[in-house]
């Protein structure tokens, strides 16, 4: 199946009959666009709620919403999810009665507690890409709607964090190559082994496009969204950054696990095994050539991008001794393992070690947390720091470029920056400064104009 693309189209690019008939000239255009996945009708305006947390707040009796401190209850959502699609169908002008009717009878179908929040969180995506996929054999593009019972698409039981069974590769490569013409593909979604629906983690409509793109061993996976592909810098932050025109996918790795939210990496990890290459492109401006991840790339530049997370506490401790302790460090993460917190960093001397996390993840935790450490360790000096700013520059070119980080170290002191925090990752393309939440814009800016202006 090789020269032939999947298109994984976001809630964005299918929002309504405008942004829908976009997808079918661009699919339209190339012949090798065969397979394309969708994701569930995405908002209009920045008003609106997604149409997944519309379905998961029915799932939920209205909870979903009022954890977040938004007064929608779940009758809402029903009309708001019932109106969404009534209305794609009457501006597509296609027949729709029964995907109506049967959209209403899974609102509304007896489902146990453990599994009904995924069932329902699925719906969006399932009959988006019906709707999709009758729009595009009305214009005349023969397609066949292909759910993931069809082509086998077999995953865990682990409900809203499914993980995709190997069987399914075999499954999919199979059905699919029956298909003719187009095949149109929910995203987020597959089936357990006993026939429930199960969906990937939030955004997963990007993971079953790379599943897809692995299994029939695509030569490209576009990912279609609403912007021009992946920026230098946070655009938000800095308007006149640049999208960056090829990134490695260990450059890209780097880049999302340090802020950049750019889409569900676990849907690059077998497109990097099978070196299928990853385009990002906006739906609504085709004449943008978007940002291409590959497996390698000859540097043009010394850094491609900076990171930036925000809201990061540290952790201190200090022990004289711990040098010669063997297992010192680990057992210090496993301290964080068992809490159930994700850690980013480690700097560590002689005699001490600063653990790197989210604070939000600290909340509830942060007593029971010293209360141990100071059990089991004994430490000289144990303090969190908070409302600190990571900030790391990433790049394949800067490994044999001497004084990026002088460079880096310098714009800051032209601006009276204080470094707290510096790390270097041990592959050389990245390296991390940590400052106090206050200086986060400045020395963003400063970096930025240094480093790739």
């Amino acid at each position: 199946m090789k020269n032939q693309i999947v298109c994984k189209f976001g809630g964005s690019s299918v929002s309504n009959a405008e942004q829908i008939n976009k997808v079918k000239d661009i699919v339209s255009e190339n012949q090798e666009r065969r397979y394309v996945v969708v994701s569930a009708p995405g908002k209009e305006s920045s008003r609106d709620e997604k149409i997944t947390d519309h379905l998961m707040n029915i799932a939920t009796g209205g909870k979903h919403f009022r954890s977040q401190q938004i007064e929608i209850d779940a009758e809402t959502s029903y009309r708001a999810v019932m109106g969404k699609f009534r209305k794609l169908v009457a501006d597509l002008s296609i027949e729709g009665d029964d995907i109506i009717e049967q959209l209403e009878g899974d609102l509304q179908k007896t489902i146990p507690v453990d599994k009904r929040i995924d069932f329902l969180a699925s719906r969006g995506e399932r009959y988006n890409a019906e709707i999709v996929c009758r729009y595009f054999n009305k214009k005349g593009m023969p397609s066949e709607l292909v759910l993931p019972k069809d082509m086998g698409f077999v995953v865990s039981d682990d409900f809203s964090n499914a993980r995709v069974i190997p069987v399914s590769y075999r499954n999919i490569r199979e059905k699919l190559s029956s298909v003719e013409g187009v095949s149109v593909i929910p995203g987020f979604y597959g089936m357990t082994s006993r026939g429930d629906v199960a969906v990937f983690s939030r955004g997963g409509s990007d993971l079953t496009g790379g599943e897809v793109a692995f299994a029939v061993e695509a030569s490209l996976y576009e990912n279609w969204t609403d912007t021009d592909g992946i920026y230098q810098v946070d655009p938000r932050l800095i308007p006149e950054a640049k999208v960056i025109p090829r990134l490695t996918y260990k450059e890209i790795r780097l880049l999302s696990s340090k802020g950049f939210n750019v889409f569900h990496y676990d849907a690059m990890v077998n497109c990097r095994k099978r070196n299928i290459p990853i385009r990002i492109r906006n739906t609504n401006d085709l004449s943008s050539e978007g940002t291409m991840i590959v497996s390698e790339r000859v540097p043009e530049e010394v850094v491609v991008g900076i990171a930036r997370q925000d809201n990061i506490a540290y952790l201190y401790i200090e022990r004289v001794g711990s040098g010669e302790t063997i297992g010192f460090v680990h057992a210090l993460l496993s301290i964080m393992k068992d809490y159930g917190i994700e850690t980013y960093h480690y700097p560590t001397d002689r005699d001490d070690v600063a653990i790197l996390l989210n604070q939000d993840d600290l909340v509830g935790s942060e007593g029971d947390i010293k209360e141990t450490i100071e059990r089991e360790f004994k430490p000289d000096i144990l303090e969190f720091n908070y409302n600190i700013t990571i900030i790391s520059p990433v790049g394949i070119g800067m490994k044999d470029h001497p004084g990026v980080i002088a460079a880096a170290a310098t714009a800051l002191k032209e601006q009276n920056i204080n470094i707290d925090i510096i790390n270097q990752g041990p592959a050389q393309i990245s390296f991390h400064f940590g400052f106090r939440n206050y200086y986060a814009d400045s020395a963003l800016r400063a970096m930025y104009e240094r480093l790739l202006k």
